[in-house]
């Protein structure tokens, strides 16, 4: 299945008339005494979204940003995304890297929030410039299949409340003006990054050891229609093993107190990264895991 985006939903009529009473409900919202220090106003939330919608860079937050700060603007930055993008369908893990953590400053993962029609089909065409800063990433998502993943402390563990694991390449977009200037909190504000992803066919999954190796010993292969192949990444890249993400978004989330339930998604981190160039069909294989699965996606 092939879905050709001839317009994004950002720029339906039905979308922008949607988004300018959102734009007015944001900027027109009086300030709340819960708001942490450094949280973004309203107007400038107002702001954002706008940009966003029209894939236009925002520019980078002036002075310090807190964590709290970031938190703030990114719980106010989703909510209005709602109106276009749809419900919360899930998370997403960034920085799951050591040494991509290094590069921002940060010494832990940072979390970001999927949306409904964030998610295309395998096989999804798309603009290459579908973001402000677009590019592409080689990812994992898994399928929560109880809410007990809170429990979960193990690789095994976290497979034990699963219900299937999902080629995925995430097509995110740093949105703001100076991309070399990002640190973790710019990060989180930005939603780390979250615009499109592309999901291909579920894996069942199975709550045993041998499972949990082979997502940690497979290889996620990038390669485009001209046959440049990118390099190549073992599972274990994400955190020592992708499904410790899983058990770090589940302990995150539980102590911002939210709970996962059955369908939600979460997505692992990134494989590696690939610029986004129109013409290319950017597929990536996971060998090792049952099938040698893989998941695709066109530029145009």
């Amino acid at each position: 299945m092939q879905l050709k985006l001839r317009s994004t939903p950002q720029r339906m009529p039905w979308a922008i008339a949607l988004i300018s009473l959102v734009l007015v409900s944001c900027a027109t919202q009086p300030p709340s005494a819960a708001d942490a220090p450094t949280c973004p106003t309203a107007a400038q939330t107002a702001e954002q979204l706008r940009r966003y919608i029209a894939l236009e860079p925002m520019p980078n937050p002036e002075g310090p940003l807190t964590a709290d700060g970031a938190a703030c603007g990114a719980r106010r930055f989703i909510s209005a995304l709602t109106a276009t993008h749809g419900p919360v369908i899930g998370y997403k893990a960034g920085l799951t890297n050591p040494a991509v953590q290094q590069r921002f400053g940060v010494t832990a993962p940072v979390r970001g929030t999927l949306l409904q029609k964030m998610m295309l089909p395998d096989g999804a065409e798309v603009p290459a410039k579908f973001g402000a800063r677009p590019f592409l990433e080689p990812d994992l998502v898994v399928e929560v299949g109880s809410s007990a993943i809170h429990t979960a402390k193990t690789p095994v563990e976290a497979l034990a409340h699963l219900r299937s694991v999902r080629p995925f390449i995430e097509l995110p977009d740093l949105t703001v003006a100076d991309p070399s200037k990002i640190n973790g909190p710019t990060l989180v504000l930005i939603n780390v990054g979250a615009r499109l992803g592309v999901l291909g066919a579920p894996i069942a999954v199975r709550a045993d050891e041998s499972f949990a190796q082979a997502l940690r010993d497979m290889t996620v292969r990038t390669s485009d229609s001209t046959g440049k192949a990118y390099p190549p990444a073992p599972g274990a890249a994400i955190l020592g093993h992708p499904l410790n993400a899983v058990v770090w978004l589940a302990a995150d989330l539980k102590a911002a107190g939210i709970t996962l339930k059955p369908g939600d998604l979460l997505s692992l981190g990134a494989f590696g990264n690939v610029p986004a160039e129109p013409g290319r069909r950017i597929t990536v294989v996971y060998d090792g895991l049952p099938g040698q699965p893989s998941v695709s996606v066109n530029l145009r």
